[in-house]
């Protein structure tokens, strides 16, 4: 993959391209969809307490995590490659920050900087199974962080009753428009300031948990009428 340092002007001209056509063509479906939301009181309890949280959630629901969390303040780390790139700027956008970094590259500088915004009062946001899998396996950038924050570690899920799925690693969903979606949101994980590697493996193992669980409750949310 390109560190974003050597992207060729020609994938700097195309990955503007996509952000121009990405950013409408999402704001468009969001906007259409049909949202119902569970859990949202996890999250308004920490803003009221004054906890700063770091979102967990599936790469493969990026989009819809896009749309809902928008104008919120969150940093996402992201890639610095060509598709982080593209990505970045569409999601800067919606009134988001990036930390450039990945688990193969850049990543402790990107963690240092997410370190720095969540004591600055901003939340920080992973896919936590990103940016090449396997999928649905949580990588441990979200449990490390939190450990060094200490700030709790938010899960959600967002599943669409009618989508397209892309043809990739995570398989990419896409809600149809007029779709019902469903967001789950469930409750912070702490990590203790002292968690040793067990603990962490613990901890990332929890995440893991939780989100298989919020999947299921989101599914279950769409049977509903």
């Amino acid at each position: 993959m390109t560190p974003l340092t050597r992207l060729s002007r020609t994938q700097r001209t195309r990955a503007a391209a996509i952000a121009s056509l990405g950013h409408p063509l999402i704001a468009l479906l969001g906007s259409t969809c049909r949202w119902q939301v569970e859990g949202y009181e996890h999250y308004a309890a920490l803003r009221a307490s004054g906890r700063v949280p770091i979102f967990a959630f599936w790469h493969g629901r990026i989009l819809g995590a896009t749309y809902f969390w928008r104008n919120h303040g969150i940093v996402v780390m992201i890639s610095e490659n060509f598709d982080g790139e593209w990505i970045a700027r569409i999601i800067r956008r919606f009134g988001y920050r990036t930390a450039r970094g990945s688990t193969s590259r850049g990543g402790p500088r990107a963690l240092a900087q997410l370190r720095r915004d969540i004591r600055d009062g901003r939340p920080a946001g992973f896919a936590v199974d990103g940016p090449r899998g396997p999928a649905r396996s949580v990588q441990p950038g979200a449990v490390w962080l939190a450990r060094r924050s200490g700030s709790p570690i938010l899960p959600f899920h967002i599943e669409a009753e009618r989508y397209w799925s892309a043809r990739s690693w995570d398989r990419t969903q896409v809600p149809r428009p007029f779709s019902r979606v469903a967001v789950a949101i469930g409750k912070p994980l702490d990590v203790g300031p002292d968690a040793d590697a067990a603990a962490l493996e613990a901890g990332r193992a929890a995440l893991e948990a939780s989100l298989q669980r919020l999947s299921e409750r989101a599914a279950t949310m769409l049977t509903r009428r």
